[in-house]
């Protein structure tokens, strides 16, 4: 039986970001969904199923929430919302526990967590010592966990954050290239910088890395140390050795977490190599204070189209 719903709506502004550009969002929303919408007085009418006019409605409303609280609307953010709807997850989605903010950059840009499986990860981080990230590009892993680690500095739970990544195709052999170190592994960890700069702003970073309260270096670097008060981040995991991540689990002391971010499609070990990431994961996972989370395709934040390269490539291996 057809059945409507009415939604009430505060601005004509509020519509058109709904509706999103050239209305992609409303067209998304009718095919996904089954329904009609239509714009009349000050109010959304759905039309359709009452199943679907019920679902459309829960998802109106609270895409009208995210807009009054930030007046933008990501076409992704939509696509995944539905996704989600449609998998039966309202209880969450609607509570508003996915997307509570979890910090504001330097430039007052608020970050939330933009998917179910990037709110398991911020929650693992908050509860474990020892969290992996695994997932392929563009879920946030490294983003999400250096926040984290912003984040707890700021409120001084720790004296420090270190960011670790190996140089994989430098075989960890820096010293041929040009510069002091950090010149050297400028290359392999650009991403991690980036992630920085936009957290907390180039001039503080420089403040943070010249006081040695950042500290950005190789894997190398961190055989026979012990840090305490530390946030330390493992990014491209998949491209340690079984020695290699032994040895960088056992550096971190008290009041300490370690972060291990990587996608294991992505392995640049030489083929008669076991990558130190999957081999941690399959004999750590059951460990009290050890968290895996396994981030998938639908937490891909980056442009939509980054999903569909991954899975077509997924699909022709």
């Amino acid at each position: 039986m057809i059945k409507e719903k009415r939604i009430e709506i505060n601005s004509y502004e509020d519509i058109k970001v709904l509706f999103g550009q050239q209305d992609q969002n409303k067209d998304l929303i009718e095919a996904e969904l089954a329904v009609e919408l239509e714009i009349r007085d000050n109010n959304i009418i759905i039309k359709g199923f009452e199943d679907n006019v019920h679902k459309t409605g829960l998802l109106l409303e609270y895409l009208l929430i995210q807009i009054s609280n930030s007046k933008e609307l990501d076409f992704r953010r939509v696509e995944y919302i539905i996704e989600e709807l449609m998998n039966q997850e309202l209880e969450i989605l609607f509570k508003g526990e996915l997307f509570e903010n979890l910090a504001v950059t330097y430039d007052n840009k608020i970050i939330r967590a933009k998917s179910f499986g990037q709110k398991y990860y911020i929650n693992a981080i908050k509860n474990n010592d020892v969290v992996f990230a695994l997932g392929p590009a563009g879920t946030g892993k490294t983003f999400l966990g250096v926040l984290m680690a912003v984040e707890a500095l700021k409120k001084r739970e720790i004296k420090k954050i270190i960011l670790v990544r190996p140089a994989v195709e430098a075989g960890e052999q820096l010293g041929f290239l040009p510069g002091d170190l950090q010149e050297k592994i400028q290359p392999y960890i650009k991403p991690l910088y980036d992630s920085l700069h936009y957290l907390l702003g180039v001039e503080q970073v420089d403040k943070y890395i010249e006081k040695k309260i950042i500290e950005i270096a190789p894997l190398a670097y961190m055989r026979g140390r012990t840090l305490d008060d530390a946030y330390i981040i493992l990014d491209e995991g998949q491209n340690t050795t079984i020695d290699q991540m032994k040895m960088f689990l056992t550096r971190f002391g008290n009041n300490s977490k370690i972060i291990v971010t990587g996608d294991p499609s992505q392995n640049d070990l030489k083929k008669d190599e076991i990558s130190g990431l999957i081999h941690s994961t399959s004999i750590l996972s059951d460990i009290k204070g050890i968290k895996v989370i396994y981030l998938k395709n639908k937490d891909i934040v980056r442009h939509r189209l980054v999903r569909k390269i991954i899975e077509a490539y997924e699909e022709r291996r």
